[in-house]
């Protein structure tokens, strides 16, 4: 069995036990979570000859290109360029390859680390944000709950929550706009999902037929709401699961203590409906393993009644620690449990609940948490408000902006946002699925409008509507993006100019110099 080894250079060690409570922490970059695009962003810093440290709430870095999601969502990867190439590189020198865009965890949270090592980069972890303070309309410090404090010149807010940006009091939104708000077609309440859909009609009701009786776990109350208009519900989360079928490298999945089969009386009746309807389930139906090196598995969400915790998570983008910890074990909870049940439970199917007792977590990873993934799916939170928001028209090539710091790639993608019960069946709601050729990101749309912010960049939780998040959210991108702020953030330092100030052309040229692909060409 292969033990995770993560080796640290002696003076970064401090920095990543925690020092005293109560510190002052001087640098020019301050980097707020240790997600891909965080790290990315802190390496390009000290590559410029600036100083930089990271602050992760968690115990670990990468985000989700370490928890789990070893499938890269790419698009098309001559859109990928930079430190994030380069990444995709040393994971290839890894496996004897010359890129490898599917690997396993801890091999890439080990490079991660190989790369803030290199670039002398001071890690602190278990940094939970508790205040930011501002003089005018620039960030002077943000201080932890833990009693450390960090003053830097450049701010970056590298989480997946936008915590950073809304503790500074920077314009934001949450869930899907109108689609009238930017003219779009793709975002609000969608008037038919048809993929990762019930397929055949079940009835929602605890006591089938009767509306009074209530709904069944996992079905939210209401009809959907209005097709095209706004709403606060943002996609769905879930875990990437890092499983095997290789006896000598799995984990045991033993009865959850808290499972309660009768959760899953929804999915119960649609593996009945399935069958009654002459069709023979299988599990891929239910989920989707994409494979990894040395018999591994990133497990994403597929159909009808998977992974997807459908409309669990509207409180988590704007919650406190302790209910998203709350929210991130339900999830895990829920996962658990539909597991077992897939397993264990005679009216699941004899083939399917064979061929799932054959899968389990890989021993050799997330060894702190028995095996399970350290980082919940967090698939879109809050969303920066600036001067420039990317929209649908973007994705489409109907719109380009002028002022490229990176390209998306990615289809128009949402997973569901709600499940509904409708004229007596349960129906998903939200699932969007669209292909683009690759666009321009604006460099507008990862800083604050100068009146609220003159030095913090926001690669992460960009200015972007709904439908165009579901584009741009890939890991590579918030890569692409982070190395960019810093390379923006270097040049304001150095010209002691707000973000927004920015000489685009001077930042292009450099952006080009490090290898970003700011154009898209057909010939590409």
């Amino acid at each position: 069995m292969k033990i995770r080894q993560i080796t640290l250079l002696p003076i970064l060690l401090p920095a990543c036990l925690g020092l005293r409570a109560g510190e002052i922490i001087e640098t020019d970059f301050c980097v707020y979570g240790g997600t891909s695009g965080g790290i990315v962003a802190a390496v390009q810093a000290a590559r410029l000859g600036k100083t930089a440290v990271v602050a992760e709430f968690g115990n670990h870095l990468g985000g989700m290109t370490t928890g789990g999601l070893g499938a890269t969502d790419i698009g098309n990867k001559a859109a990928i360029g930079g430190i994030s190439r380069e990444f995709y590189r040393r994971l290839g020198r890894h496996y004897g390859k010359d890129e490898q865009w599917t690997f396993e965890p801890h091999v890439a949270e080990n490079l991660f680390f190989q790369m803030v090592n290199e670039a002398r980069v001071p890690v602190y972890l278990q940094q939970r944000l508790a205040s930011v303070r501002k003089e005018g309309a620039r960030i002077t410090e943000i201080a932890m709950d833990s009693g450390k404090i960090f003053r830097a010149k450049m701010f970056i807010d590298a989480t997946y929550e936008g915590d950073l940006m809304a503790k500074a009091k920077i314009s934001y939104t949450v869930g899907r706009e109108a689609n009238s708000q930017y003219g779009e077609t793709l975002n609000g309440i969608r008037a038919e999902t048809p993929k990762h859909q019930f397929t055949v009609r079940v009835d929602p009701y605890v006591k089938a037929g009767e509306p009074t009786s209530g709904l069944l776990p996992f079905t939210q109350t209401g009809d959907g709401g209005v097709p095209g208009e706004g709403d606060h519900r943002v996609q769905t989360y879930n875990y990437r699961l890092c499983f095997t079928t290789n006896a000598a490298l799995r984990l045991p999945l033993p009865r959850p203590a808290n499972y309660d089969p009768a959760r899953y009386e929804l999915l119960a009746r649609y593996l009945e409906a399935l069958v009654a309807a002459g069709q023979k389930p299988t599990l891929s139906q239910f989920w989707h393993p994409i494979w990894m090196p040395n018999g591994k598995t990133d497990i994403n969400n597929n159909g009808g009644f998977s992974t997807d915790f459908i409309g669990m998570n509207y409180e988590y983008p704007e919650a406190d620690y302790a209910t998203r910890a709350k929210i991130a074990k339900a999830h895990e909870d829920y996962t658990r449990g539909l597991i077992h049940f897939l397993a264990t439970d005679p009216r699941v199917p004899k083939n399917m609940r064979d061929e799932m007792q054959r899968w389990g977590p890989a021993k050799d990873e997330f060894l702190d948490t028995g095996g399970w993934p350290n980082q919940l799916y967090v698939r879109e939170a809050r969303r920066l408000i600036s001067d420039y928001v990317m929209t649908e028209h973007n994705c489409r090539g109907t719109v380009k902006a002028e002022d490229a710091v990176g390209l998306g790639a990615y289809n128009m993608d949402s997973h569901n946002c709600q499940r509904i019960a409708k004229n007596g069946r349960v129906l998903n709601e939200g699932d969007v699925q669209v292909s683009v050729k690759p666009y321009p990101i604006s460099y507008r749309s990862i800083v604050p409008k100068q009146s609220e912010c003159e030095n913090l960049f926001v690669p992460v939780c960009l200015s972007a509507t709904h439908i165009a998040y579901g584009s741009i959210r890939m890991e590579p991108v918030f890569m692409i993006l982070g190395q960019s702020a810093a390379t923006a953030g270097s040049l304001a330092i150095d010209e002691r100019i707000p973000v927004q100030k920015v000489g685009y052309e001077q930042l292009r040229r450099r952006l080009l110099e490090d290898k970003q692909v700011l154009n898209w060409t057909s010939s590409k």
